[in-house]
C-alpha cells in the first residue's frame, strides 16, 4: 500500500471562505495553510497538495469555459496524483460535476466534487466534515494499492452520489443533495461504507481522454398549464440552437393540443433534437405508456429516461462538441456511458 496524493482544486463557492469576526465579513481563505487551519487532515493517510483558480468565481457564474479548466488541471495532474477534490459552489456544483463526468472518458481514478452550506470558518460549519470525508473517500485504495472509486463523485453531508445523478434539493439545509434515481456509493457515520455494487468498474486499461469541446447552443424548456406558442415561438426563430430540453409532466407526458404538436414538429423539421426528461426529481420518461405521451414517441422525441436535468444539459454539450451525426444521436443519448442513466 502506498500513501495516496491528493489535489485539491478550489474553483470558488463557500467553503472556501471564512468569516472576519471582528467585522462579520467574509474574507477567501488560504489554502496553502490548510493544515493550520484544519490539523485532523494530518490523520489522513495522504499527502495533499492544492491549486486553487487565480480568480475565485461564485457558482452562480460557472460556465463550459471553466468546465474545461477544471478539466486541463486534472489532465495535467493525472499521473503525478491518485485522486481529486474539487471545491465548488453548490448552486451549480451538480452541473459541474455532470459535465467532467462526460468530459473525462476512461476516467480510473476519483474526482470528488463538495462544498458547504456554510463557510469553513463558521462555528456551526459543514465545510470541514464535507472537506475531510471527501479527501479520505479521494485517498481510498484497494489491495493493490489502485483508487476504489474510479469516477466523478459528489459528496455531501454525510453520503457520497454518483455524480451525474444529483440534483440540488435544498438551500438551506446541510442535505443540500440527493439522488433519487441512483443509491449512494458510499455513507460517512460511525465507519465508513463503500457500497462497491453501486461503483462504476472501468474494465481495460484506457488512457485517459479529456473532451475539452463542449457545444451549449443548448435550450430547456418546461412546460406548465398555460404555456402558449406565442411563448416559444423565439426557439422556431432562433439560428444557434441545436438541442432542446423538454421538461415534460410525470413519465415524459405533455399537451396533445395540435399547436404544441405542431411546434414540436417544424422544431425538428429546422434539425433540432428533442429531449425528453422529466420534471419529477425522481422517475423516469415512458413515452407511450399515457395517451399523452403518445404523439411525442411517434415523433421521435428522443427519451431521457431518468436522466436529471443537469447530466442531460451536460450529456448533450458533449454529444454537440463532438459532431455527433443526426442519425446516431438518439441511440448514443439513449444509451448509458458514464452511469447517468438507468
Amino acid at each position: 500500500m502506498t500513501q495516496a496524493n491528493i489535489l485539491l482544486i478550489y474553483t470558488g463557492g463557500t467553503i472556501g471562505m471564512i468569516k472576519d469576526f471582528e467585522t462579520g465579513a467574509l474574507r477567501a481563505f488560504n489554502f496553502n495553510k490548510l493544515l493550520e487551519r484544519i490539523p485532523e487532515l494530518s490523520h489522513l493517510d495522504c499527502e495533499i497538495e492544492t491549486v486553487t483558480f487565480e480568480n475565485p468565481i461564485d457558482s452562480s457564474d460557472m460556465n463550459p469555459t471553466y468546465w474545461i479548466q477544471m478539466a486541463s488541471i486534472i489532465e495535467e495532474n493525472y499521473d503525478a496524483f491518485d485522486g481529486f477534490v474539487v471545491l465548488h459552489g453548490s448552486d451549480t456544483m451538480s452541473y459541474s460535476a455532470s459535465a467532467l463526468s462526460f468530459m473525462l472518458e476512461n476516467l480510473a481514478k476519483p474526482v470528488i466534487f463538495t462544498g458547504s452550506q456554510l463557510p469553513i470558518g463558521d462555528l456551526r460549519t459543514d465545510a470541514k466534515e464535507n472537506l475531510i470525508t471527501s479527501i479520505q473517500v479521494a485517498s481510498l485504495q484497494d489491495k493493490h494499492g489502485k483508487p476504489q472509486i474510479k469516477e466523478v463523485g459528489l459528496y455531501f453531508e454525510y453520503k457520497l452520489y454518483r455524480a451525474n445523478r444529483t440534483t440540488k434539493i435544498n438551500a438551506e439545509h446541510f442535505e443540500a443533495f440527493n439522488s433519487l434515481n441512483y443509491p449512494p456509493l458510499a455513507e460517512s457515520g460511525v465507519h465508513l461504507k463503500i457500497f462497491k455494487e453501486n461503483l462504476r468498474h472501468p474494465t481495460g486499461k484506457k488512457k485517459l481522454k479529456v473532451h475539452k469541446k463542449m457545444d451549449h447552443n443548448i435550450a430547456l424548456i418546461k412546460l406548465f398549464p398555460g404555456i402558449t406558442r406565442s411563448s416559444l415561438e423565439g426557439f422556431l426563430a432562433s439560428k444557434t440552437i441545436k438541442a432542446i430540453i423538454l421538461e415534460t409532466y410525470g413519465a415524459g407526458n405533455a399537451p396533445t393540443e395540435t399547436w404544441f404538436l405542431d411546434f414540436l414538429t417544424e422544431i425538428k423539421q429546422k434539425g433540432i433534437i428533442i429531449v425528453n426528461i422529466t420534471q419529477c426529481s425522481g422517475g423516469r420518461v415512458i413515452m407511450g405508456q399515457y395517451e399523452t405521451s403518445v404523439a411525442l414517441k411517434k415523433l421521435g422525441i428522443i427519451s431521457g429516461k431518468d436522466i436529471t436535468t443537469e447530466a442531460a444539459l451536460a450529456k448533450l454539450m458533449y454529444l454537440l462538441g463532438r459532431k455527433t451525426s443526426q442519425s446516431e444521436f438518439k441511440r448514443i443519448f439513449e444509451t448509458q456511458i458514464r452511469g447517468e442513466m438507468s
